[in-house]
């Protein structure tokens, strides 16, 4: 197992797995978790646990796009002492079915773009592997950093510049010149998601409103369906190098990912565009925080 995992780009599919990969694992002593202090059943520190990275997942979700993986790896990690390959794999696993409850929620609202999403995700995961070959040609440095400093630095740009593109702007591209810009995107994104290791869903958000010109419903809403393929790639993939996970995490952090993304999805697509803006960047700044704080833990 753990020579199977070194040949391994871990996190190489959106997830954020390079933040924790060459650290110790951070192991609670009875002093220094309040939780471990006053005997708490481990069920239930499993269940606190869990609801709050589901908590947290899923509204990253639901609002931005963002990869579940992205926080409750860093949790699982953290506080119940998960191995950080499998811990990306329940991540994952989580994403699959709270981003396409997420996509569907906002497909039925129409903000989302079905056939160029299908072109950015095919190129993505097809360049993911490209990137993460290149990857292995060069010494391997630790920069899960990026994805924390793309969630916080977009977090505090919707707040600040609020994106305030409409569906009619976004209609004055062509089809043909909207296919080709997916192309690219999706090129660029998966060649940085496989050489980095993380920041996959950030990344696709920022180059769907800044270089694609989408308004934020529409770009959320095509991120995470572009998502759920990717996160199913990747959960599939680890479990099957990793063998199967804590089925007890698992189910846990699936339901509580799932119930706090329909959460935000549906509450994000019936909110004006400034009050979605300012949401989607507290909920980006507190996360991307929350990330760095259980990194530094690690």
């Amino acid at each position: 197992m753990n020579g199977i995992r070194g040949k391994v780009k871990q996190g190489s599919i959106m997830g954020n797995e390079s933040l924790f990969r060459d650290k110790p694992v951070w192991k609670a002593s009875s002093d220094s978790l309040p939780m471990e202090k006053f005997n708490m059943p481990q069920i239930l520190i499993t269940i606190l646990v869990t609801f709050f990275a589901g908590m947290g997942a899923g509204l990253g979700t639901g609002f931005a796009g963002m990869s579940a993986a992205a926080v409750i790896s860093p949790m699982l990690i953290t506080f119940l002492d998960m191995e950080p390959y499998m811990a990306v794999g329940i991540a994952l696993s989580s994403d699959v079915l709270a981003s396409a409850v997420s996509a569907y929620t906002y497909g039925k609202n129409k903000n989302l773009d079905v056939k160029n999403g299908l072109i950015m995700m095919l190129t993505v995961m097809l360049f993911t592997v490209v990137g993460s070959w290149l990857s292995s040609l060069v010494p391997s440095q630790a920069m899960g950093s990026f994805s924390v400093f793309m969630t916080f630095l977009l977090g505090v740009k919707f707040i600040v510049r609020p994106v305030m593109t409409t569906k009619e702007d976004m209609s004055k591209a062509s089809p043909a010149k909207r296919a080709v810009q997916s192309v690219l995107s999706g090129i660029l994104i998966g060649l940085i998601c496989g050489f980095v290791g993380a920041g996959g869903g950030m990344m696709m958000l920022l180059i769907l409103i800044s270089v694609l010109g989408y308004e934020l419903k529409t770009a959320v809403g095509t991120s995470v369906f572009i998502m759920t393929f990717t996160a199913l790639t990747g959960a599939v993939s680890h479990f099957a190098i990793g063998g199967m996970p804590d089925l007890t995490v698992l189910v846990l952090c699936f339901v509580f990912t799932l119930l706090w993304a329909r959460i935000a999805a549906k509450f994000a697509n019936k909110a004006s565009a400034k009050t979605l803006n300012r949401a989607t960047g507290i909920v980006l700044v507190i996360l991307g925080l929350a990330i760095f704080l259980f990194s530094q833990l690690s």
